[in-house]
């Protein structure tokens, strides 16, 4: 049992666990896919981020353990004796521990579930990456619309400042309703201030992430499709589950491994030699059977501790299902319930900033509305602007914790492993 070739084994451990997390799919999400920028900013996000490098060496590391694993338990002995005596010794001999137990099956099995545990971690954490990136993404990109829409006021301000200062010389304005605008002036500069600190610092949380690409992909004109266009991958099938699956499958070949362990596994010798006795010379062929005895430590504790480990691991897979089904519930009631703000935003707005601003600088000027309700009217408008901008990036972000839950993240991104298996 001890001479089984072992090379098939390895291989096959690594690449059914590789292809069951890896293997192309079909896309489940309808609606456009991610646009190519977006997916070649989070490819380098994958190639160069520190996280996914270690979880792909767990992965590598995992492989080599499994072939470790199938390797024979025991190597064999040599020994050479010589005695120089009345009686004149010279013998060698050869011995072989027989593995009768079946340790080395139990620790391939072992090994298998560990290559897949390590397989899922590794696709989870590209996801993670991703999904951190992509909505860290959204807020860089609200975050610039955001300054632009400060400039165009700050804009909007100065020059209404000075049409302030033309209309107090003849007398169309009080001097009051001329340091408002100034005021008004003053407050959009510390407010585009205000945004351009926030656009730096989103754009450093993105560069910490990975990187920043330049220029920003922007954040499309449309919004993500509905989620009864999402297909969710079924709850065993999802990556939470597999890694969930396997850790539990390695809990219990463990406890094969340590049950195997504590079972002794006898030793096979074989020695020749001659032996010289004055005159008289014998050759001589020994066969030798040695078992040791489990008497002191019978490694039945060492079962206990494993087996308590499984259920650890039973309970763990168990509240590994319950998450994920919350989790796709929450995101979903979450980014359904953002999507349809977004819409009715959409919907009832009578159109764009700028041509609001143009409206009310013309009432202004004729002369139908006061300086005091020019200002508050614009200042409404453009932080109803702001808030539409807002609500359009968390419907993004939304849209992306929705896509990691229902399992379909890295699919959107066109990748070519998938979130789940098959």
């Amino acid at each position: 049992m001890s001479f089984l070739r072992t090379a098939p084994w390895g291989a096959a451990c690594v690449w059914m666990a590789a292809s069951a997390i890896a293997s192309p799919s079909p896309a489940h999400v309808a609606g456009p896919s991610a646009t190519p920028a977006l997916r070649n900013a989070v490819r380098d996000i994958w190639a160069t981020s520190p996280d996914v490098q270690a979880a792909d060496a767990e992965r590598l590391a995992a492989q080599a353990r499994a072939r470790a694993a199938a390797q024979p338990v025991y190597n064999p002995s040599l020994s050479i004796e010589g005695e120089n005596a009345d009686v004149d010794r010279r013998t060698a001999g050869a011995s072989l521990t027989l593995d009768v137990s079946g340790k080395r099956m139990a620790r391939m099995s072992e090994g298998e579930a560990d290559i897949r545990a390590r397989e899922a971690a590794y696709a989870l954490e590209r996801r993670r990456v991703a999904l951190d990136w992509l909505k860290a993404w959204a807020a860089a990109a609200l975050s610039r619309e955001q300054v632009a829409l400060a400039r165009r006021r700050v804009e909007l301000m100065r020059r209404f400042d000075e049409l302030a200062t033309q209309r107090l010389r003849i007398g169309d304005i009080s001097s009051p309703e001329r340091d408002l605008a100034g005021l008004a002036l003053g407050e959009a500069r510390i407010q585009q201030a205000a945004l351009e600190t926030q656009e730096a610092a989103a754009v450093a949380g993105l560069a910490a992430l990975g990187g920043a690409p330049q220029p920003l992909p922007e954040l499309p004109r449309d919004l993500p499709p509905p989620a009864t266009d999402v297909l969710p991958v079924e709850t065993s099938e999802r990556l939470e589950s597999i890694q969930a699956d396997a850790e539990q499958q390695r809990a219990n070949a463990a406890v094969a491994v340590a049950d195997r362990a504590r079972r002794p596994d006898p030793t096979l010798s074989l020695t020749g030699g001659r032996v010289r006795s004055g005159n008289r010379t014998d050759l001589v062929i020994g066969v030798g059977l040695s078992i040791p005895l489990p008497v002191f430590n019978s490694g039945r504790y060492d079962v206990e501790a494993a087996r308590a480990t499984a259920d650890a691991a039973f309970a763990a897979r168990r509240s590994a299902t319950l998450r994920s089904d919350a989790q796709l519930a929450q995101t979903r009631t979450t980014y359904e319930a953002v999507r349809h703000a977004a819409e009715g935003f959409r919907a009832g707005r009578a159109g764009a900033f700028d041509d609001r601003a143009r409206l009310l600088d013309r009432l202004w000027q004729a002369g139908e509305i006061g300086t005091s309700d020019y200002l508050v009217q614009l200042k409404q408008r453009l932080d109803t602007e702001l808030a539409g901008i807002a609500l359009e990036s968390q419907t993004w972000q939304a849209w992306f914790d929705y896509l990691a839950a229902a399992g379909r993240l890295t699919g959107w991104l066109g990748d070519t492993s998938k979130d789940s298996s098959p």
